[in-house]
């Protein structure tokens, strides 16, 4: 059985680090999108996800980079909340799981993921305000059409740290009993 575990373990942080990279890879693209859109929006459509928005800065800059600006932070949070997970899985020890290390790298996912849901969320009602103010954004919604289920895995992820904090104390009140 430790051997299976040890296994699953190895496979789930060969996971993490490839979609941190991805994350990173994802998150460096809007970047380098976010740049050219200023300097050079004539090349934005040969870049990563060809996502143009010269027309709303034409029209309000104010839209412009408060939309930008809602992409380029949720691709960043998901990028180091994968990077927390990676973190967390590759220094795991499974024989004496509850550390105060494990414990604050779940309290921080559940945060991460609260701060990425509610900004996916409040994105999403931002970029439905503009869209009845007649700006082209069905492009966009694919950077926040998961609000939901990032709260939902934030309070799932708080129970699962309350419950690590609480392994901890109990752990740590057996270790000076004995």
């Amino acid at each position: 059985m430790a051997k299976n575990n040890n296994f699953v373990f190895i496979a789930l942080s060969i996971v993490a680090w490839i979609i941190f990279v991805g994350l990173c890879v994802e998150a460096g693209g809007l970047v380098v999108n976010f740049v050219f859109a200023l300097y050079k929006p004539e090349f934005v459509q040969n870049l990563y996800q060809k996502l143009d928005l010269s027309e709303m800065y034409s029209i309000s800059k104010w839209a412009f980079f408060s939309m930008y600006s809602f992409i380029l932070v949720i691709a960043i949070l998901k990028a180091y909340l994968f990077y927390v997970v990676s973190m967390l899985v590759t220094t795991l020890d499974l024989s004496k799981p509850f550390n105060s290390f494990v414990s604050k790298q779940i309290t921080q996912i559940s945060y991460f993921t609260l701060s990425i849901g509610l900004l996916s969320y409040l994105a999403q009602q931002t970029a439905e305000n503009l869209q009845n103010r007649g700006y082209e954004i069905d492009h966009l919604n694919q950077f926040w059409v998961d609000s939901q289920a990032f709260i939902l895995m934030a309070a799932i992820v708080y129970v699962i740290a309350t419950i690590f904090k609480k392994g901890l104390e109990i752990q740590n009140e057996n270790d000076l009993t004995v």
